[in-house]
């Protein structure tokens, strides 16, 4: 009898099991979930993500390795103790695969606003990464889901380079030649002619950046010389930067920072002693009064050398009292009305452009004279960091514009403008030589200042083929090496 019973109830309860299975995916169903991905839910993610990855480099390296910044405690970045930048490589290949399907998605419905803004990003993105690396994954890349491509080959820089320019080309022709309007879009809040203007300016910043290996008078004239099919910026309110918001989670980065993780950072003394040549008011957003001159009848800024020991940063100039922290509007006062106007995301913006526009002048490369660009620049560049330029400022010793020596004066212009805006200055600092940035006294590159990152070390085990192919044909993975615009 007990046996009869038993079995009732298992099949009784194999019923209920089948049952419960046949209707489990109705059951479990959210009814909030998004089943349908459209450009307007990716673009967000696309631009904060890659923004906020280089931006977080900038301050871990960017600034260090261009000497706008020092560290006085874990010195090892000021030291070129680089180990494993893999963080950069990962984040923006993944940042990629979100750009790739918001081109698709907005390829098969015919939005070719989406598309262009895609091919912008993707430019700007994949500019980074090898700018930074050298030679990487391109025309292979985040193809592995599509076509099963999981080891995707090490394209040559040059190659790469050609690709970008193309791409930016195409997203200004398919930039307003649809109607749909760009939702998500936290860059310009869905204005088309924003994107035309990033793309030619962009195209501006490439071409100057290869402009040593070839030849690009004629598409940067170009560019130039027809304003109304190739829009770039023309003024600030033109600028490609992230603002930040006042409430979380999207504060600005570094305003959320540990005291101590922030403090660890301070004013070089290469930039410091610049800008306290030129009297140049621009210290009092960048760096703060040192501590023990603080409510004195002569508050002062003192910066730090580079590549100092551990213990020498620490105690130079008589301890941290004596050496300038870093400005509070990229810290605490980052959510601030001031703040929020000054601490931004970079992509790029107009002084950048103007300088550019300068150094094409002076070489020749387009038409113009090269001083007004350079004053314009100028002119912009304090209006970026919310700052009134001193009337005789153009006309000060180092700064005021002579022909003999043109490039020095608007690389390091530009270098000051470019102040904790991600990898930018870095990368330019490589191509120009200006300023003169020195290795520090107790650095570990044997007196060398680093032009690249090393690959990740997970490529060794994942990618070690191709991998060891873009080696063979770049030179030694180490930092040390030229990418090749830079050779």
């Amino acid at each position: 009898m007990r046996r009869k019973i038993l079995l009732f109830g298992i099949m009784a309860l194999l019923v209920s099991v089948s049952s419960c299975d046949k209707n489990f995916e109705a059951i479990n169903e959210n009814p909030y979930a998004i089943l349908n991905v459209t450009p307007d839910l990716l673009l967000p993610t696309v631009i904060r993500g890659s923004v906020n990855r280089v931006m977080d480099d900038g301050w871990s390296i960017g600034n260090i390795v261009i000497q706008q910044t020092a560290k006085i405690q874990f010195v090892n970045e000021d030291r070129y103790i680089w180990g494993d930048r893999s963080g950069l490589w990962s984040s923006l290949y993944g940042v990629l695969r979100d750009v790739n399907n918001l081109y698709t998605l907005s390829d098969a419905s015919g939005f070719n606003n989406y598309k262009g803004v895609a091919l912008v990003m993707k430019s700007w993105i994949f500019s980074v990464l090898t700018d930074a690396y050298g030679d990487v994954p391109y025309s292979e890349a985040i193809r592995g889901k599509s076509d099963g491509i999981l080891t995707p080959v090490y394209d040559p820089q040059e190659q790469i380079y050609a690709g970008i320019l193309a791409d930016l080309t195409t997203a200004n022709e398919l930039l307003g030649s649809t109607e749909e309007a760009i939702n998500g879009d936290v860059l310009f809040g869905g204005n088309v002619q924003a994107w035309r203007k990033l793309a030619n300016s962009l195209r501006l910043r490439y071409l100057m950046r290869i402009s040593g290996r070839t030849d690009v008078s004629t598409a940067m004239r170009s560019i130039v010389d027809n304003p109304s099919q190739y829009p770039i910026f023309e003024n600030n309110a033109d600028n490609a930067t992230l603002e930040y918001l006042a409430e979380a989670p999207n504060q600005f980065p570094l305003h959320t920072t540990r005291v101590g993780s922030f403090d660890e950072f301070r004013l070089s003394k290469n930039l410091a002693d610049k800008l306290l040549a030129f009297q140049d008011p621009r210290i009092s957003v960048f760096a703060r009064h040192t501590a023990a001159s603080a409510g004195t009848s002569n508050p002062i800024y003192v910066g730090i050398p580079n590549g100092l020991s551990d213990v020498d940063a620490f105690n130079y100039n008589g301890g941290v009292q004596n050496v300038s922290r870093l400005g509070s509007l990229y810290f605490e006062d980052a959510i601030t009305v001031r703040g929020r106007r000054v601490a931004r995301g970079y992509i790029m913006a107009y002084p950048e452009l103007q300088f550019i526009l300068a150094e094409a002048a002076q070489k020749g490369l387009i038409t113009g004279a090269a001083a007004a660009y350079y004053r314009e620049g100028v002119t912009a560049a304090f209006a970026y960091v919310d700052t009134p330029m001193p009337t005789d400022y153009l006309s000060r010793g180092g700064v005021a514009f002579q022909p003999d020596s043109a490039l020095e004066l608007i690389g390091t212009q530009k270098w000051i403008g470019l102040f904790f805006t991600g990898l930018e200055a870095w990368f330019d600092w490589r191509r120009t030589g200006y300023p003169e940035v020195i290795a520090g006294p107790s650095n570990q590159n044997n007196d060398r200042v680093p032009v690249r990152y090393a690959y990740p070390l997970s490529e060794q085990s994942r990618n070690a083929a191709n991998r060891e192919a873009a080696v063979s044909r770049q030179g030694s993975d180490d930092i040390n090496t030229n990418v090749w615009w830079d050779n």
